[in-house]
Order: structure tokens, then sequence, then C-alpha cells
């Protein structure tokens, strides 16, 4: 099949590599039918990844149609079309039976990595190098998932393929920041970032009953965005002091919520930015 590898910093190429197999009992093999490209991605690419392999296959935002299923499987079906969580986790851990799939005990096979940096090792993640499991990701023709009865899920007929492929990754990540942020009815609520995890986390605090949402970002296109799609008022930080506006809105107290939406490569005034 046809992939999309990484191949050193800022080089990714179109490669043929082999088709993906059951390896495990609840294993699916599901055929990619859009894979959107996360900002994640681009850390990878950039090189600031430091467990990537030359011929890594990168993605994994993605949905698609399940062509083969292991035989534990039982939730999905031979053709079933299915959204596909980035996240690889076991669904029977302790961390998962308490709804903290991301540090799943199962989920990453390769745990030496992290455990060695951080103490502790999170679940696999689709693509995301080998410190998160070096699994193959979703820039291809066809994919394995791992644990298919909990990451995938079965995707309405009323819903699109567009539609539901964010259900993957940017609509939950920015839903997550809002409702860790406890987001109430009659909140003001501030987004830092409004690339697609900003603005889905707009979009959820207004989903959860906010008054006022507040996108702070300093390109125009995106702020166009939020505005016109989203429904949420925007600063930009390069033409107004965000501090002084947020406490202006605010009668001086401050936003009830504060969500950081960026991540990696923010732009700052510090030496992380010149990294």
């Amino acid at each position: 099949m046809k992939a999309l590898c990484w191949n050193g910093v800022n080089r990714v190429d179109v490669e043929r590599v082999p088709d993906p197999q059951i390896v495990n009992e609840q294993d699916a093999i599901v055929k990619v039918r859009l894979s959107s490209v996360c900002g994640s991605d681009l850390h990878q690419i950039s090189g600031y990844i430091p467990t990537m392999r030359a011929g890594d296959v990168i993605g994994h935002e993605f949905l698609g149609e399940i062509v083969e299923v292991g035989p534990k499987v039982s939730k999905h079906s031979v053709g079933d079309r299915v959204v596909v969580c980035s996240v690889i986790a076991c669904g029977r851990c302790w961390f998962c039976e308490k709804g903290l799939f991301s540090l799943c005990e199962n989920g990453n096979t390769n745990p030496a990595i992290t455990e060695m940096m951080w103490g502790q090792h999170p679940a696999g993640i689709f693509g995301y190098s080998h410190a998160m499991g070096g699994f193959k990701g979703s820039h291809a023709e066809f994919i394995r998932v791992p644990y298919a009865d909990t990451v995938a899920f079965s995707v309405p007929e009323s819903l699109d393929d567009q539609t539901a492929l964010f259900a993957s990754d940017s609509a939950p990540t920015g839903w997550m920041g809002a409702d860790m942020g406890n987001v109430q009815p009659g909140d003001v609520v501030a987004v830092w970032g409004c690339g697609a995890v900003g603005q889905m986390a707009a979009r959820a605090a207004i989903l959860l009953g906010a008054e006022r949402v507040v996108v702070i970002d300093r390109f125009d296109y995106r702020l166009r965005m939020a505005e016109q799609h989203v429904g949420a008022e925007t600063l930009d930080y390069e033409k107004t002091k965000v501090d002084a506006e947020l406490r202006e809105i605010t009668g001086g107290r401050g936003p009830d919520v504060c969500i950081e939406a960026i991540g990696l490569e923010a732009h700052s005034p510090g030496p992380q930015y010149f990294y």
C-alpha cells in the first residue's frame, strides 16, 4: 500500500509499505477514507519529537471502513464506517476503567522510553513515534486498529465523512478543554489559540452555556473562522493588550475559565520560542 512516511526533519515521502495484518484478536483493519493533518503532525515533521525513525508512517486523525476484524472484536463488523480515536487504549485496565484512557497500561507496546523520561508511560498513539508504541499512522491506504471495540466508533448514516472525521481528535480534544475547565452557564471563557482545537474548545464552551467566549490569536483567517463558524468573539494579541481587554470585558475580574489551546509551538518572547 501507499503511505506518507517521515524521513527526516521537514521531509516526508509517499512510499510503498507492507499492508497491515491482524496481529491480535482484538484488532481490526480499516481502509482509510479520510485522514486529517493534525497540528501534532507538524511537530513530528519539524523534528521536535526525538523518537521518530526514518520510514515511520504518520497520521492519527482518521475515518474509514472496516475490511477485516479479529475473532475477539464484537462491536464492529466488516463494512462498518468508523471514526477512530487517536489514543490506543485497551478499555479494561485500571486507568481505562477510571476513564483515564490516555494512561492506559496496555496500549503502549514500547513503554520503556517514556518510563525512563517521565517515570510513567502513557497510552499508545497512532503514528506518533516509538515513544508512543511505534504504531503505523493513518496517512495511508490501510491501518491496523488495536483494541477496535474501544477506540473505533460507528458513524451514524446521517453524518457525512468530513463532518464525522474530527470526532477522532480535534473535536474531543477541544471539548475536553472546556470540560476540564468546568464551564458553567453564564461564564466568560477565554481561549488562547484559534487553530482546530482552539475553535473546537470555543464551540464546546458555547454549547456548555458560556455567556461570552473570547478567542485570542494573531492570524486574521483563523479569527474570522472563529467569528463566522464558532460564534466567538476574537482578540488579535498583536493589535491589543489582551489582559486589559479581558479585564474590561469582565468588569476587572478576568475570565471564569481560561483554556490554552496552542501547545508545543506557541509564539512567545522566551527561549522556548527560539527553540
